[in-house]
């Protein structure tokens, strides 16, 4: 068991149109919401963690979340969640740095024509529900909201922990 003090979580985002050149049209943000979250002390086994699990558990508040919003629903895409399980599994490694760094190349990865693309990274530790704690924190983050709600069709999740318990996740949109 490893026994943690959660930290909070921290949140990123950013979206990409297609054109020519795929470039960034809003800032990428970096929103940590810790002030949110009590501190708590649990233990949680990092061999315990079900990254397929918390993927789906994603996947279906999100698409609950947009229902209730009177938005589509987003179709889940195997290559897609391939890339966002490559950036989560490089960002828990240390490969690259917590955010958004390779997004343009990780949508043109993907193989699907797009219009548009966004991308949503978080992580934490020490939760019993991380899926819930991330969707929780992008719901409350504007920048977040604004992807979750966009005008996307398809959506890939990618989960990867460390040995200390720490997930890391990325969603990415396209259109």
């Amino acid at each position: 068991m490893i026994k943690t003090t959660v930290f909070g979580v921290a949140l990123g985002t950013i979206v990409l149109s297609s054109g020519a050149i795929a470039t960034p049209v809003t800032n990428s943000t970096f929103t940590p919401i810790s002030s949110h979250l009590s501190n708590t002390t649990v233990e949680i086994a990092a061999s315990s963690i079900d990254s397929t699990a918390i993927e789906q558990s994603v996947f279906t508040q999100i698409n609950n979340y947009r229902v209730s919003q009177g938005l589509a629903k987003l179709t889940r895409n195997s290559d897609i969640d391939t890339q966002a399980r490559i950036h989560s599994k490089n960002m828990a490694n240390g490969t690259v740095a917590f955010g958004h760094t390779g997004f343009t190349e990780r949508v043109k990865a993907i193989g699907i024509p797009y219009n548009a693309a966004a991308e949503n990274v978080a992580y934490n530790q020490g939760y019993t529900d991380p899926a819930t704690t991330d969707v929780q924190g992008w719901l409350k983050s504007p920048g977040h909201l604004t992807n979750i709600k966009g005008n996307y069709e398809k959506t890939g999740i990618g989960v990867a922990t460390t040995s200390t318990g720490k997930v890391f996740l990325t969603q990415i949109f396209l259109r």
